[in-house]
């Protein structure tokens, strides 16, 4: 660990939260991936994945204190190709390539992030953890399930899908929106990025004035437009996860909202039904976001959900330490 580290007022009883800063973790020959900790290490991991072209910080600091409050350690980190983690190093696909699904060599998986997230979980000695992932996060937290079962203890997949052409497609408009070329110049690429959250975010989507401070930061750690484009790539050249899906036995909860235009909510059903005994949650007004106003909910069901996989191992004991 850190020794750069921050106290924050914690939960009833426990009046502060320890946080640890930023560092660097090599997982891989050529995978370093940036994360930080919030909580007590003590206190069961719960690893949080962020979703395509996003970073870290896009859990907003507030959510991992309340997750933590709750009595979790709370992970979260950049995936490869954003913020300060690896970045690489060919180029991003071509439009035809993302409509052929024809890709170079070099291009990862989702597979890959699984793995990178793997070497995470276990050079950290975090494992096993509760993981939870967003849109491409979901997608990760699900591959890790069923590549590295020994790693999870319970899963909560937000806004995601199976990868099956036929369900959790986006609502025609969406996908120029998001394939539009995010600017370079700092001013620009916030507003084209609130521009973006107010197409997919739903009713019960972040405020402006949120989006505009999460750009900002993300924005200021480090902008690098391909890295999305390579990461869009590593979900299409993915394909389908159904069969891979019926292999994972933890705990699981799939979360989807009623306005998801990028994922729309057939492809949270569909999820659900692929892994054996998921919970499926539907959230009205809820869009491709998980706005301030879905924060309660969103740890009321990861603590559950961690409860589940706590009572299949011990009974019933729960992790939940604190209200959410």
């Amino acid at each position: 660990m850190s020794a750069a580290r921050e106290l924050s007022r914690g939960r009833p009883g426990i009046p502060y939260l320890l946080r640890v800063a930023e560092e660097l973790t090599r997982v891989s020959e050529e995978i370093t991936l940036c994360h930080e900790g919030f909580g007590d290490p003590a206190d069961p991991p719960l690893l949080l994945v962020m979703g395509l072209g996003m970073q870290m910080v896009a859990w907003h600091d507030e959510l991992c204190r309340r997750l933590a409050e709750s009595g979790f350690y709370v992970v979260r980190f950049d995936n490869r190709d954003a913020g300060r983690s690896t970045h690489m190093d060919f180029p991003p696909p071509s439009l035809r390539q993302l409509a052929t699904r024809r890709f170079r060599g070099e291009q990862y998986t989702l597979a890959d992030m699984a793995d990178d997230t793997a070497g995470l979980i276990d050079a950290l000695g975090l494992g096993p953890v509760h993981v939870a992932g967003v849109s491409m996060g979901g997608m990760i937290a699900q591959t890790l399930a069923f590549r590295h079962p020994r790693l999870v203890r319970s899963l909560v997949s937000v806004m995601s899908n199976t990868g099956s052409r036929f369900s959790g497609q986006p609502a025609p408009g969406v996908m120029p929106v998001l394939l539009r070329p995010a600017p370079r110049e700092r001013d620009a690429f916030i507003e084209h990025t609130v521009g973006v959250f107010r197409a997919i975010g739903g009713r019960l989507g972040s405020t402006p004035e949120d989006i505009r401070a999460q750009a900002a930061r993300s924005w200021e750690r480090g902008h690098d437009p391909a890295g999305a484009g390579r990461q869009l790539a590593a979900i299409l050249k993915s394909g389908n996860r159904t069969r891979a899906l019926r292999s994972i036995r933890v705990p699981t909860t799939v979360i989807h909202g009623t306005e998801d235009r990028l994922v729309r909510p057939s492809g949270g059903r569909a999820t659900a039904r692929a892994i054996p005994g998921a919970r499926l949650v539907v959230i009205e007004g809820m869009g491709h976001d998980l706005g301030r106003p879905l924060w309660h909910r969103f740890v009321a069901e990861v603590v559950a959900t961690a409860e589940r996989a706590d009572e299949d191992r011990r009974g019933p004991v729960g992790v939940a330490r604190g209200a959410a």
